[in-house]
């Protein structure tokens, strides 16, 4: 029997695209699957399709606070949310960290795992800014990139080859169905199935044929 190939479209902005990723990371040895790591623009996704952050409801975001400390937990991974969060997301771009992300999909994949997980590290645990090039080469660094790679992916950052890179992927995800983030998107069957948020992986288990065993399968 084939391998499923999954898709996981994310942008590091986002915290619910950080616990599904560590999820699938733990299952990418369990299930019988090719996991692929797709960075996208989630910024892109709101706006092309019409989509308004949760957070910007004042209940909704009340809500999203507890729920992301619980599944936090629920899912051990450190994200660690101020009651302030929100407004320091909404004015906080991720278009800069997500291009040097992309960069480093093109040139370097094998970094493309401990890299994603360095910038929600650093947003989502430690409260800093990834929105800066010196901040950025920081992320890098710790991810176990060169300064030499580190750079050269900085600057390709501007270029056009990248920027469509990255266009082209939050256009896929869009293509899918994706309304947000995390769009994980499963091909089995001649088809493509998509699941919305971290909590559809045990649906995504059961359609693939998979046996789901809990958020942190032992």
């Amino acid at each position: 029997m084939g391998r499923t190939l999954v898709e996981l479209f994310y942008d590091v902005i986002s915290p619910y695209s950080w616990l599904g990723f560590e999820v699938l990371c733990r299952y990418q040895h369990i299930w019988n699957i090719d996991l692929r790591f797709r960075p996208a623009f989630l910024g892109g996704i709101m706006q092309q399709t019409g989509n308004k952050p949760p957070a910007m409801l004042p209940e909704r975001a009340e809500y999203m606070l507890k729920d992301i400390k619980r599944m936090a937990k629920y899912y051990q991974v450190p994200v660690h949310v101020p009651r302030d969060a929100f407004q320091s997301i909404l004015a906080t771009s991720s278009l800069a960290a997500m291009r040097f992300i992309t960069a480093i999909d093109m040139t370097n994949q094998q970094y493309l795992e401990p890299l994603s997980r360095e910038f929600w590290m650093r947003f989502w645990s430690q409260h800093e800014d990834i929105s800066q090039p010196e901040n950025i080469l920081t992320v890098a660094r710790q991810a176990g990139l060169s300064a030499e790679l580190s750079q050269k992916a900085l600057e390709m950052i501007s270029s056009p080859t990248v920027k469509d890179r990255l266009k082209e992927t939050t256009a896929e995800a869009i293509k899918y169905g994706a309304f947000g983030m995390p769009a994980v998107v499963a091909h089995c069957d001649g088809e493509p199935h998509l699941f919305f948020g971290s909590d559809r992986l045990e649906l995504l288990g059961s359609v693939i044929g998979e046996k789901w065993l809990g958020p942190v399968p032992s």
